[in-house]
């Protein structure tokens, strides 16, 4: 093929001239798209206001939730009295166990005579049972009595009670919450350190007032004159100061507990140390073996529940595989209903595909909260959630595959006389099947996804725990443990469908 040069070009340019021109919508199309793009996007800014959002959100809070996730806290609280004596005390649940002693909180411990007196209740116990080892009773009244005398025991002078009264307490803390930032507590005041900055928080328990001396650095947040004040310090933590309390949360890098938790003989215990116990022949619970017993601690940690969310996972599973399997056994007969091609007649294929639309139009989600009311919370309404979305895909996907085959193979096995049966099986079966699979274990492997969202409004496995875990807002290492898991499967399940995929299209390619 020869090429036109520029003079046969301009010629026929100069007879044809309709023909080489551009039209205007050619010449601006892509300058005027990008206008278009751009004015939807200064749009979207706007009427969402992105940019009020971003400037107005807490970058901070947003870090310490993401921080949550791959760390755990140990939370203090230090109750001040109005003598300025400190109580340290630790939740029920806290991870650092029994007996707690951190080697990263310092004390100041004092003996002060404290203010309480004690009262007519207190004393009646001492006047009624006094020990006979005693040779003074701390709570004996003044004026002698008979019992007294016989026993030895003498009236308490003002020496004796003031001694009573007296007391070691604790009466400053140091808390190291890392290299760089700690606080000090003591009495009626509070002072935070973070690197170079150092705030002073004075406390006054009458007024219950909580008042910053000087300025406050922007880590340091007090909502209200004289209410609490939040500190965060990072990676490291953060703390809440009211004005007979403090409570802090040191953070830890890593999951508390994952293995046992502090119910566990192995608590504590290093790798060593618990395989030393395991395989030892001194019983730790005379009914079980070690072994036995530490498995029994895996599975049953009170922190982790392991058993419970596997147990979950698994059921989110199935639930994923129930609910896809029963919408391809609905949808595959109904496919050959709605194709024109197959069944012709107009009325029973429009009434088949209005069918599929109807129930492929309402989400998955709603479907779930309908079948949680009609079934109660459980498996049972999520497999029904994603069969019968599913079913309407499925069903208008097989019946768009079934409308685009090739007639050839058909009419070729019709013209030996088989019957309608032979015709479907032989003719049409063969073109589908790769694809109706295809699509199926592509539904399969995304239910396992949808499965755990609409768990989440009470259709059983994972995604309720998941959502429990969430709307406590303190459990978030919880959380990521469970999408972890959730990650891990979809991966897998990606990875299967995918090769059992290629394989089925790549052997209707041979």
């Amino acid at each position: 093929m020869s090429m036109i040069n520029a003079a046969e070009l301009n010629r026929l340019a100069e007879r044809y001239p309709q023909v080489l021109e551009r039209s205007l919508w050619q010449r601006y199309r892509m300058p005027f798209s990008i206008g278009i793009l751009a004015f939807y996007f200064l749009f979207c800014w706007w009427f969402f206001a992105i940019g009020k959002t971003l400037s107005e959100a807490n970058w901070g809070i947003a870090g310490n939730y993401l921080a949550d996730w791959v760390s755990y806290e140990i939370r203090p609280e230090f109750d001040i009295d109005r003598d300025g004596a400190l109580t340290i005390s630790y939740p029920r649940f806290d991870p650092i166990g029994p007996n707690p002693n951190p080697d990263w909180i310092e004390t100041t411990r004092e003996t002060i005579n404290r203010s309480e007196t004690p009262g007519p209740s207190a004393a009646a116990p001492a006047l009624a049972a006094p020990k006979a080892s005693s040779s003074f009773s701390f709570m004996t009244s003044p004026t002698p009595q008979a019992p007294a005398a016989a026993t030895g025991t003498q009236p308490a002078t003002p020496a004796t009670a003031a001694e009573a009264a007296s007391q070691e307490v604790i009466t400053e803390a140091r808390v190291a919450l890392s290299d760089s930032a700690s606080l000090d507590i003591s009495g009626d005041r509070v002072t935070l350190t973070r690197g170079d900055e150092t705030v002073t928080l004075l406390l006054d328990a009458v007024k219950d007032t909580v008042t910053i001396e000087g300025s406050s650095p922007d880590w340091v947040e007090q909502r209200l004159e004289g209410g609490r004040v939040v500190a965060y310090f990072g990676s490291a933590g953060w703390i809440d100061v009211s004005s007979d309390r403090v409570r802090v949360r040191k953070r830890f890098f890593g999951w508390e507990n994952f293995i046992f938790d502090t119910n566990s003989p192995f608590f504590g215990l290093s790798t060593g140390e618990v395989w030393q116990k395991i395989t030892s022949d001194e019983r730790i619970d005379p009914k079980m073996s070690n072994l036995a017993l530490a498995w029994n601690n895996i599975l049953y940690n009170a922190s982790w529940q392991h058993l419970d969310v596997w147990t979950k996972l698994l059921q989110t599973i199935v639930m994923a595989f129930m609910g896809t399997l029963l919408a391809v056994l609905v949808a595959f007969p109904l496919s050959f209903i709605a194709a024109r091609n197959i069944t012709r007649n107009r009325p029973v294929n429009q009434l088949t595909k209005r069918f599929f639309d109807f129930v492929r139009s309402v989400d998955m989600l709603i479907w779930a909260l309908f079948f949680t009311r009609a079934f109660g919370p459980g498996p049972l309404a999520g497999i029904s959630a994603i069969f019968i979305t599913d079913a309407g895909t499925l069903g208008k996907l097989y019946a768009e595959a079934l409308e685009n085959i090739d007639d050839k193979q058909r009419e070729g096995v019709k013209s030996v006389g088989a019957p309608s049966a032979a015709v479907q099986r032989f003719g049409v079966l063969p073109q589908v099947m790769p694809v109706f699979a295809s699509q199926a274990l592509y539904f399969w492997e995304s239910n396992t996804r949808s499965a755990t969202i609409i768990g989440a409004v009470g259709a059983g496995g994972i995604g309720l725990k998941l959502w429990e875990a969430m709307r406590t807002n303190s459990d978030w290492e919880n959380v990521a443990y469970m999408v972890l898991l959730i990650l891990i499967v979809v991966f897998l399940f990606d990875a299967i469908s995918n090769s059992l995929r290629s394989r089925l299209i790549g052997k209707s390619r041979h």
